[in-house]
């Protein structure tokens, strides 16, 4: 639960009964849910769905789920919420693509200022990026080496760094402990980071 006072008032309304605490707590994480919504979204469907539209049937879906869930809560609400999303994402994209559609971890949109910013933090105490590449070009390398990562590393590397989800949440969503999160967490880092060295141009990796 999010850790604002108004958050909890929300939850302990939540579970008296108040179903409006819902709609609430759902606009809280509205921005952080779209955002994994255009994220994941295949690129064929940008012009034919509105991520505002899979949040809504998603609503519609907890709003159905929600006496379940209080009762007996496994996991957060966002971490909750955020895997009916990616359920509601996925029967969307199955509905218009069929069988074209394909593993939504390989038909990323990664937004350009994150993927700016894991590129530095990679290649931070080296040369710096724009002495090693344009910026335009540093994206497009974090995101070809994103694709060269086993779907596990890249699926953590996704939430941390593009969901803006914290540890523990990571930890939830793939239900393992919070310390096993963080290794994981680290290791693909360090596998990104070799893989985009590799790609750098002779060199320029020293």
């Amino acid at each position: 639960m999010d850790q604002s006072t108004d958050g909890h008032r929300a939850w302990a309304r939540l579970r008296s009964g108040d179903k409006t605490a819902l709609a609430e707590l759902f606009g809280q994480y509205r921005p952080q849910l779209r955002r994994m919504v255009e994220l994941r979204i295949a690129g064929r469907l940008t012009r034919r769905v509105d991520p505002s539209d899979i949040l809504q049937e998603t609503f519609m879906d907890a709003s159905q789920k929600i006496d379940a869930y209080v009762s007996d809560p496994r996991v957060t609400l966002f971490v909750w919420l955020r895997g009916l999303t990616l359920d509601r994402l996925l029967k969307v994209q199955r509905r218009h693509l069929g069988t074209q559609s394909r593993d939504i971890l390989r038909e990323l949109r990664l937004p350009a200022e994150s993927s700016l910013a894991l590129g530095r933090q990679l290649l931070a105490g080296g040369p710096t990026p724009s002495g090693i590449m344009e910026q335009g070009e540093l994206r497009r390398q974090v995101a070809a080496a994103l694709q060269q990562l086993n779907d596990r590393d890249r699926e953590v590397l996704v939430m941390r760094h593009f969901e803006g989800m914290s540890n523990l949440q990571v930890a939830e969503a793939l239900e393992i402990a919070a310390t096993a999160a963080t290794m994981r967490h680290g290791r693909a880092l360090k596998r990104l980071k070799d893989i985009l060295t590799a790609r750098l141009p002779s060199g320029e990796s020293s």
